[in-house]
Order: structure tokens, then sequence, then C-alpha cells
């Protein structure tokens, strides 16, 4: 019988909706049964392509004696984190709290009947294993705090109160620090600290791309033509994407990598990680003009607009199990490419299977990842990619989460616009991914943050959905000059600093449940530094002083944190190097600038934007002047070189 989830859209709370587990969404009704009856709270905390949560499921949540337990002496309520960030980044904030590390999800967060949190923890094994040091089992943990909630057990309460006073006392940075440009030389020092030197990344495992890291190198190198930020960054990226993490056979990169080669990952996609990689490969292409780069930058767009979008509004994930086991759809045994390729007349075959890193062990649990053993690949994969995914075809695939996110959206529709400096195609359904984004989740001038596809959103945006769709709008705007874009991302960005500002400081969500906006780069690029893009966009397409101000501010607030460790903050020292050197605008006709945008995109100062004018040739201008004109587009670096 399936329980209150089945009347929520969210593809997580549908996955629980026949645990035996007496689920109940994220409500004021819970909270208030839990007060009325006296009992724990447990809140879960997951999303629908998290392999541990599935495994958490299958173990805890769908085992009768743990559900028994729960039904009993507890209110159980479950969260999709990507319906609702808001109350995730107070939790993981919670587990940071109680544990002294970062969490992760699944997230489980044992509360007293008033809702004071007082245990976190993320995956629990159903029964203490002896020897282990994970602490005790679900069954137990279980147990010992609904005792403890029946007794009122002092000390308990005393914690809970105590962690909620904590949470409550809201910290305040040190004094501001002058912003210079010296912060870039401690976050080299930081970055080469973390730097993995065989195979790039910035740990050995696990190992997450750190997009954010990566992009702020490939500025430095722009300006400083520093030449360990890029060695750092070319070889990280060649090394990610040989295979692994990267999927050679549909496209896209997985979330991270177990090991640290790059080598086995967790298979899930996300789109926040397929947008990030699509632009910085993108970029990666147009400064070093490396075709290998436009070529993996291609892939994954054209993965996310093949398999994972409808009406050209994109889908946030794809799942890491199918066939209830991880990665099935993904790997493959010797013998079945052995036979595919002997099939298809190849004489090469144990060369070939040489350079896919195909053993008859396997490189994961017996079964083989299709990754090169050269970073230039092999000649001919292109028809041996043909005919690894016709024997994909046969297979289940993966379970696609639906939901539609603004802020997810805009990233990938930033980078098709990038992708469209170099193929116009990309342009093009850019603008038509924009627009229907745009209709979907911007309902009577209000902004949403997520809906199930085809679906009414319910949830209200928060500001990183207000940030990424600016910043997504301006970039339309940057390559269609069509200033009702600009116009867009002005109105969204005037509600943001009304809704979520307060001198220097932003909130990441306001109302029910208000959560202060963080300011390090994590899974994905703060939308405080995101915001902060977008303000100093705005002060240089607009003309208008006040937007800069705004990103003084939030820069100025954060500026001891940023000086210490910059690595941390990635995004906001590239915004505040921005800042200090100020942005370039390449004025001319409009056809001029379509003729040319391949150029222009490819000049060596990392902070320019296009304006449509009636110069006949390219007016070069600074935020507050114009200071050069000419009629050669090749020499517009050396005009910008020279106002340093």
């Amino acid at each position: 019988m399936s329980n209150r989830l089945q009347k929520e859209d969210s593809p997580y709370l549908q996955q629980h909706k026949d645990n035996p587990v007496d689920w109940y969404p994220w409500c004021d009704e819970a909270f208030k049964k839990a007060k009325d009856e006296n009992k724990a709270i447990f809140i879960s905390i997951g999303y629908s392509s998290c392999h541990w949560c599935h495994v958490m499921e299958e173990n805890v949540f769908e085992n009768q004696e743990c559900a028994d337990i729960l039904n009993k002496h507890f209110i159980s309520i479950k969260v999709d984190r990507e319906e609702r960030p808001d109350i995730d980044k107070h939790y993981q904030e919670v587990y940071m709290l109680l544990n002294r590390r970062a969490g992760g999800w699944p997230t489980s967060i044992f509360c007293t009947p008033h809702n004071k949190p007082f245990f976190a923890g993320t995956y629990i094994a159903p029964q203490t294993r002896e020897g282990s040091i994970e602490g005790m089992g679900f069954i137990e943990l279980t147990k010992l705090i609904a005792d403890k909630i029946s007794s009122n057990d002092e000390q308990l309460f005393k914690n809970a109160d105590e962690i909620e006073n904590f949470l409550n006392n809201k910290e305040h940075p040190k004094e501001a620090t002058v912003l210079k440009e010296d912060f870039v030389k401690n976050f080299m020092l930081q970055v080469k600290n973390n730097y993995e030197t065989t195979y790039g990344g910035f740990s050995h495992s696990p190992k997450f791309p750190h997009v954010s890291t990566l992009g702020t190198l490939h500025v430095i190198d722009k300006l400083y033509d520093d030449k360990a930020a890029k060695a750092i960054f070319l070889h990280t990226l060649r090394m990610m994407k040989q295979g692994g993490m990267y999927d050679l056979v549909d496209g896209g990169f997985c979330r991270y990598s177990v090991d640290d080669k790059w080598l086995v990952p967790h298979f899930e996609k996300m789109l926040y990680d397929n947008a990030l990689l699509c632009e910085i490969y993108t970029n990666a292409y147009l400064s070093y003009n490396d075709e290998s780069f436009l070529h993996i930058a291609k892939e994954c767009a054209d993965f996310w607009h093949n398999f994972m979008s409808e009406d050209n509004l994109m889908y946030s994930a794809s799942d890491a199990d199918s066939e209830g086991e991880e990665g099935t759809y993904f790997v493959y045994s010797y013998e079945e490419i052995y036979n595919l390729l002997r099939e298809n007349n190849y004489s090469n075959i144990e060369v070939i299977l040489d350079a896919l890193s195909v053993t008859k062990n396997g490189n994961f649990e017996g079964k083989n990842i299709i990754r090169f053993i050269d970073e230039d690949g092999i000649e001919g994969f292109s028809e041996i990619k043909r005919l690894l995914q016709t024997l994909r075809s046969k297979r289940e695939y993966p379970f696609i989460d639906k939901k539609i996110q603004t802020s997810w959206s805009s990233m990938m529709i930033k980078a098709l616009f990038n992708l469209g400096k170099i193929d116009s195609s990309y342009t093009q359904r850019a603008i038509n991914s924009l627009n229907a984004l745009l209709d979907t989740m911007l309902i009577e001038g209000k902004l949403y943050h997520t809906t199930l596809i085809h679906k009414s959103p319910k949830v209200e945006a928060f500001l990183e959905d207000y940030a990424y769709l600016s910043l997504a709008l301006i970039e339309a705007y940057n390559a269609t000059q069509n200033e009702l874009y600009l116009i867009r991302a002005q109105h969204l960005t005037n509600i943001a600093l009304e809704k979520f500002y307060d001198k220097g400081t932003w909130r990441f969500s306001v109302g029910e449940f208000e959560t202060k906006a963080e300011i390090s780069d994590n899974t994905y690029t703060s939308s405080v530094s995101i915001i902060v893009d977008v303000l100093l966009s705005l002060s240089t397409l607009l003309e208008d002083e006040k937007y800069n101000h705004f990103a003084f501010k939030t820069l100025e607030y954060n500026s001891y944190e940023l000086g210490r460790r910059p690595v941390i903050y990635p995004y906001m020292l590239r915004q505040m190097l921005r800042y200090l050197r100020g942005d370039r605008v390449v004025k001319s006709e409009q056809k001029n600038l379509e003729s040319n945008a391949l150029k222009i995109a490819s000049l060596d100062y990392p902070f320019i934007f296009k304006k449509v004018s009636e110069d006949k040739g390219f007016m070069i201008c600074g935020d507050k002047s114009c200071f050069a004109n000419t009629d050669d587009v090749n020499s517009i670096n050396d005009i910008i070189g020279q106002t340093f």
C-alpha cells in the first residue's frame, strides 16, 4: 500500500511511495503530529539518481523491522534535495557542525519533537557491524533514540538546544581586506598543494572535476601568461576526456570518479556537471585550438539534447543503476566486444581492445569501462563507438529524473550560447531552450525553481535560479544583441537584490525556510559568485554604477576569507580580478560582430562583451570610456593589451 508520497511530483519521493515506512513529505502536518504525539523526527534527504540513496532504501526503508520502528516511534519525512535545496543546505550545515566534515547523500537527520536536530549521518546500515568505524546500525540507533525521547532524556534535549543556538548565531567575517591581484599568488600556492600530478585534478580519490577551479586557472593563464596554471588546466582536461568518468560511448560526464585515474565513475550523470564541463572545454578550445576539446564540448551538449531533453526542456539527471545494479548499462564484457568486432570484420581486434582498456579480467567488477590508453584515442573510434552503442541499445536505460530546474537548465543554456560562437546551430538550440524555460518557470512575473516536465511549478525560485538565469540571459544578449534579454536579466537581478541582498551578504532562500547563501564553490559554483558576475555585467552593459556598487560590497564583505583561502572561492576570485581589471566592450555593426564572433570569442583578455553600434570598424571601450578604433579584428588583442 502506498504512503503519502504517492501524491508528490518529485521523482525521488515517488521512488519511496511504496516503502513500508509511513513517509511524510516536508509539511506542517508532519511537524505538528511529532509535537502532539511527542515523537522524534527522522528526516531523510536524497535525490533520484543517488546510488547510496537506493542502497539505503533497499537495506533500510524496505526492511520491515526498520519500518516498524520508524512508524511506531518517529515521524519520518522524505526530502528531495534537488527540489528543496534550501532544506538540504540547512541540514548539510547541521551535519558539518555535528561531524566536523562535509556530509553527502543520503543525509539522515534525527530531531526532537520540536524539530531541533541532535544527530546527523549519511548512509546507515541496518545492523551494527562488529568492529565497524561507521557507528551503530539503524535498528539499534533508532531504538536508542526512541527510548531517550520517550523518557525525556535531559542531556539529549540540552544538546539539541545548544545545536539550535549555534545554528542561529550568525557568524560575521573578520575585517575587510583590500582587494588586490596578489590573492592570485595564494590561490596558485593552494592549487599546487592540492594538485595530483599524475592524472590531474585536485585529490587522489574520489575525484571531482572542480570546474570552477579549472576555469579560474584558465583566466589566470589568460591574464598573466602563467605557465603553471596552463599546465594544470590542460593536463586535467586531457586526463578527464580519456574515458571512464567521461562516457566515450554516449557522451557526457558522470558525476565523479571513485579512483585517481578518472576511470571508475559514480555512473549518474547530472545536468550541472555537463553544462559546466561543456563550457570549460569550449573555452579551452577557444584559447588553445585543440579540436579534441571542441569534440568533447559538442558531445556533452548533444548527449543532453539526444538523451535528456524534451520539448526544448532539459532533464536534471540520470541514474547510476539499472537492472538493480550500479553501472550495468555502461560496462562491457571482454567477450561481447571481441565478438562484436569479429562479426564486423575487424582484423586487429587485440590491438583495439588494448587501446580501449578492455581485458578478460576487466577494470570494474569483472567487466570493462571503455577508456583510451592514449589521450589521442584511436583511429576509427567513431565507427567502433556506433557498434558499442548497438550493444547498449539492448539494455535497460538508467532511470531519468525528468525534473526541470531553472538554475541547472540555465547553466546548459549559457554553455550552448558559448558553443554557438563556434557553431551557430547551438545558438538556435540555446534560444529554443531559453524560451521554453522562461515559458515554463516564469509565470505571471514569478520565477520558480523546479517542476516535473509538463506540470505546473510549485517551488518558488532561490537565489541560484535568479543568478544563473540572469547570467544565461546576459549570454543570450551577448550572442544575439537582442536587448529584451538584457532587460529581463536586469529585471530578475533587481528582484534578487530586493529579496536576497543585505549589506554585502546574500540569502539563498527567504520565507518559509531562510538560509544563508554559501560563497564557496562546492557541488557547483556558488550563487553569490554568479550574482556578482551578473552585477558586473549589468554595470558594464547598462553603464549603471549601482550594480558595480553591489558587486563591490559583496566582494568586500567576503574579502578576508577570499584573500586567506582563495582556493575555496575560485569563481569569486575570478570576479574580483575582473572588478579590478575592468571589462572591455567591442562595439561594431551587427553584421560585423556576427561574422567575427569566433575571433572575438578567442581574444586573450577574458572579460569581453560585444555591443551593437553604428561603428563601421571596431570600437574598443572600457567601462567608462572608449579608447581605440580599428578596422582590423586581428589588432584588437594588441589594443586591449596596451590598456594595462
